[in-house]
């Protein structure tokens, strides 16, 4: 699909000399594209939705925002405390948010929701066949509705926008809506996306990459697992003064509705994931996120391949480059921490701390041994897993790294801005992930066959034994934890980690903790850290850690690990769960109530 920039004005301001008519106000401009001169045809409706697509926060994202914002940075699984740009998670995960003036996330999402109402208002104007813009009037619903979930997610209840506002308009004066006003319009114009976008099939092949009905309803299904969610264990204590209540009974109504969607999508929506492990070295949780061009896999691959990203910002090495230093960013500071690496199973399906397979910290390379695939693709992407003594630790690094989205071969086959890979936006697996986590949360349990049809499919690529009920019985597991874990193991990097601490009621506990790296161990256990004297060897220099080791629960039992960031830096708390309204907001309209404690 074409990106197409259409600007579209509100008014054009022409000055004339005093002789000119006083009916120049009037007069439509033949210099620009107005709405006046605009949307007469279907071709036209279609070139202004296309350009809703490059408002969605991915690679190459536009007025200031930053992806990178948005990748996990600084929570609960992340070794980076450093970088913190606008915005940014690694101090939100510190607990670091103050009110500031503006916000570009605010000031772009009602811009981009100005550009919907704009062609929607237009769409309700027009004169020719309905039918002929259907699908574009119902991608502007669909967008609209995704710049909303952002905003709700972000400030909790927002100023609802489904008119194209003038300095007059009174909604400018008006106050919050409640976080329920806004999921009820959500998904309002959700199900009219629905109703009127065509199923991947019918998406010709060169309108491949415009939003499908598929996508419309995993995205709804994640809007409904998200407050369903919220609503069970955050509830009502980030609402602002005068937000009432939620309605009643929607919970169960929600979780009902989103493992429906997400089984439409799995039965009917023809997508798969993308899986070539025998091929390529158990790596496709590794090559699935830098596919760009034949090059960028021993087997020569290109996007045609990937059936699994349901809806994605499209990029080209020649058309549209990625441009933002993806690889060296995200190897540098993606990183995992001790918790992270720690989520990861093992192959026989158990924790590492139950598993009979875990071979412990002695070596550098002993714990990568019969884990989980995904372990091996976003921790060492293509490469080996590393032999005795080979990983350096150097100041403030856990001692691991990331390849999740780095480019392949690089700096040879794509260089710093080069790497031009599609951004998942919503991917099949999230939508098995939904599915489980819905089914359980609505009936206490989940059975194996809607596990065979769901997260099993993605631990059978992660080369893991599936989950059952009788394996959760045996060896104590508590299932809900075990689906929330393969949520976080298969999403990791993609922004969800700090909305799922929220939505489960636990950020305060997650991100207050130390975050780790690797074991250090002692006296009594010995690695390749410690010498035979039970003295830290050259690969651990002491005062390049400024908090030392901390003594954390391991696959081992409790052992010694290195301290990133202290406990007693971080101060994440209930009011952190929103961000601020922006101070320029409520200056301009003192109705606006700020969110709880700020």
């Amino acid at each position: 699909m074409k990106k197409l920039l259409i600007f579209l004005a509100i008014g054009t301001v022409v000055f004339t000399a005093p002789s000119c008519k006083k009916t120049y106000l009037d007069l439509v401009p033949e210099d620009v594209l107005t709405q006046a001169a605009y949307f007469k045809n279907p071709a036209q409706f279609k070139a202004a939705a296309s350009d809703f697509y490059n408002k969605m926060i991915s690679w190459q994202s536009l007025n200031g925002s930053n992806i990178f914002d948005f990748m996990d940075n600084g929570s609960d699984l992340s070794a980076n405390v450093t970088v913190n740009t606008e915005g940014g998670y690694a101090g939100y995960g510190r607990g670091t948010v103050n009110p500031k003036s503006t916000d570009q996330y605010w000031d772009n999402s009602y811009a981009y929701i100005r550009e919907n109402n704009v062609l929607l208002q237009q769409a309700a104007a027009y004169t020719g066949s309905a039918s002929d813009i259907a699908q574009y009037v119902a991608e502007a619903k669909f967008f609209r509705a995704w710049h909303h979930f952002f905003l709700l997610k972000r400030f909790g209840g927002v100023p609802i926008v489904t008119s194209v506002l003038d300095l007059t308009s009174p909604q400018l004066q008006a106050p919050r809506n409640s976080r329920y006003e806004v999921i009820t319009q959500i998904l309002s114009d959700l199900n009219d996306a629905i109703a009127g976008l065509p199923t991947e099939q019918a998406i010709p092949s060169a309108d491949k990459g415009r939003v499908s009905k598929w996508a419309a309803e995993a995205f709804k299904a994640r809007v409904e697992l998200y407050e369903a969610t919220w609503r069970k264990y955050t509830g009502t204590t980030t609402d602002f003064a005068g937000s009432g209540g939620p309605p009643s009974n929607q919970v169960s109504q929600f979780l009902t509705d989103a493992a429906a969607m997400a089984k439409d999508v799995m039965t009917n929506g023809g997508y798969a994931l993308w899986n070539y492990n025998t091929q390529l070295n158990d790596r496709s949780s590794y090559y699935l996120f830098s596919i760009d061009g034949s090059g960028s896999n021993p087997l020569g691959l290109d996007k045609t391949s990937n059936n699994e990203f349901i809806l994605k910002s499209m990029y080209d090495f020649v058309l549209h480059q990625g441009g933002i230093n993806l690889t060296h960013t995200v190897t540098g500071y993606m990183t995992p921490n001790r918790k992270m690496m720690d989520m990861y199973l093992c192959s026989d399906g158990l924790p590492v701390d139950k598993s009979p397979l875990f071979q412990g910290y002695h070596t550098a390379a002993s714990e990568y041994q019969n884990r989980d695939y995904r372990l091996y693709g976003y921790v060492l992407g293509y490469g080996n897993a590393p032999t005795a003594g080979s990983v350096p630790l150097t100041t403030g690094t856990s001692g691991y790294g990331n390849e999740k989205f780095a480019a392949y071969n690089y700096p040879t086959y794509r260089n710093d801005d080069q790497e031009s890979q599609d951004y998942p936006q919503i991917r099949l697996a999230e939508v098995y992930l939904i599915y489980a986590e819905a089914t359980f949360e609505l009936n206490g349990s989940i059975s194996d066959a809607d596990l065979n049809l769901s997260i099993n499919l993605l631990r059978a690529r992660a080369g893991v034994a599936p989950l059952t009920n009788a394996l959760a019985s045996t060896y104590s597991l508590d299932m809900l934890t075990e689906i929330r874990r393969e949520r976080t193991i298969e999403m990791w990097g993609e922004n969800y980690r700090f909305d799922d601490l929220k939505r489960w009621g636990i950020a305060e506990a997650s991100l207050n903790a130390p975050l780790c790296g690797q074991v250090l161990g002692d006296a009594a256990y010995t690695t390749d850290y410690i010498n035979a004297s039970g003295n830290p060897t050259s690969l651990y220099t002491p005062s390049l850690y400024v908090y030392g080791a901390t003594t954390v629960a391991t696959g081992n039992g409790n052992l010694p690990a290195i301290t990133i960031d202290a406990a007693a830096n971080r101060n994440f708390k209930r009011m952190h769960y929103l961000f601020p309204l922006p101070l320029k907001q409520i200056q301009l309209n003192s109705h606006l109530v700020q969110n709880n404690g700020y």
